[in-house]
């Protein structure tokens, strides 16, 4: 996958969360028609943020802040993640559990972003 778009409330709380809570990196880029956007950088993909009433066409049917359900794969045991997430006061919502990933098993713990999108981050067992 190339990038994927979330439709946030507010870029530029969505954008600190995902930075400090999961750590990507955040990425401003000005497309050919003027305007500006921010990303959300990871590995080779990325998440494009739309914000609510001022989505970027075209665009989903209906963009709704809070309806994504996402999951990433880490290298870090999922103890340092809830450890990480306990020190910036992020509530783990379920976890850590067994699930089946796209290439196999994965153990993952569930949190929310500011939009309450749902959140796994897992490891491959």
């Amino acid at each position: 996958m190339d990038h994927l778009v979330l439709t946030v409330a507010d870029i530029e709380r969505t954008a600190r969360f995902y930075e400090t809570v999961l750590g990507v990196s955040v990425e401003t880029f000005h497309p050919a028609d003027g305007s500006v956007r921010t990303a959300l950088k990871f590995g080779g993909q990325k998440i494009n943020l739309h914000q609510t009433g001022r989505e970027f066409d075209p665009k989903a049917d209906r963009p709704t802040a809070g309806s994504a359900d996402l999951c990433f794969l880490s290298a870090d045991p999922l103890a340092d993640w809830q450890d990480h997430f306990d020190r910036r006061g992020v509530t783990v919502v379920a976890g850590p559990v067994n699930r089946t990933g796209a290439n196999g098993p994965i153990r993952s713990l569930y949190i929310r972003d500011p939009d309450c999108n749902l959140i796994e981050v897992s490891n491959a067992i």
